[in-house]
């Protein structure tokens, strides 16, 4: 039997992200994926149109029926449309289930530039990620939670709260190196391959990689590490915005 592990995000009809993309990321690590919907999109690999949200009624009934019948060791989120439907969703999983692995995906705009999440209430979301493992900004989304210009402060506050892994894509200084903020430790994750080219649904493919990877008993380092080269793998897969999982 395969480890179970849980995606709540949303459907991407391309399929370069959300569900779909983190189902294949689960598939090429040998974890079987279970999923959760909160969003049907409208969207290509470049360009976004509409959304419609689904019910958080909805979404946790789901996700009862899902956690009664499977024993699920990490959960990680995608796109989410309020700071308030993400408390349901954490607050729901924590009460129930503690020993669950939360991972947060805080996807606030799209690669295409569509905003998801408009509020900000900053003290809220830090109480919700005190109940989760491990949140995977990039640098924009890190500047965009605290209010921080600074990307290594703004790590470092989040941290406080939360494990973090900084996604260094849009670094100007140190482009695709990332870092692991935990225990009160900074671990720089370098890139091996340089020979890669942007993927719409990179950072969905990434935490799936991470989820996978804790699943399957690694470490938390150790899971950013594998994650690290698995999304090299599919950064270098072709030359589209459209990634090959299964090379």
């Amino acid at each position: 039997m395969r480890n179970f592990v849980l995606t709540i995000a949303g459907f991407d009809p391309s399929s370069g992200a959300g569900l779909t993309a983190d189902i294949k990321t689960f598939e090429q690590h040998k974890i079987y994926g279970l999923s959760v919907c909160t969003a049907i999109t409208l969207q290509t690999e470049d360009a976004f149109y509409t959304i419609r949200w689904e019910k958080i009624e909805d979404v946790l009934t789901t996700l009862d029926i899902l956690l009664t019948k499977h024993a699920v060791s990490v959960i990680k989120t995608g796109i989410l449309p309020s700071i308030d439907y993400l408390n349901k969703i954490v607050s729901f999983i924590h009460s129930k289930y503690p020993n669950i692995k939360i991972i947060v995906d805080p996807i606030l705009k799209s690669s295409t530039g569509f905003n998801f999440i408009q509020d900000s209430d900053k003290n809220l979301f830090y109480s919700i990620l005190e109940k989760c493992y491990l949140i995977t900004p990039n640098i924009d989304e890190a500047k965009i939670i605290t209010g921080n210009t600074n990307e290594t402060a703004a790590a470092k506050e989040i941290s406080t709260y939360c494990n973090v892994f900084l996604k260094g894509g849009h670094s100007i200084e140190k482009p695709g190196v990332d870092y692991l903020y935990s225990n009160n430790e900074i671990v720089e994750i370098t890139p091996t391959n340089t020979k890669t080219f942007a993927k719409h649904g990179s950072g969905c493919i990434l935490s799936a990689a991470i989820t996978a990877n804790l699943a399957l008993g690694s470490s938390l380092i150790e899971a950013c590490k594998l994650s690290k080269k698995y999304i090299e793998t599919i950064l270098s897969s072709n030359e589209t915005l459209l990634a090959y999982h299964n090379v």
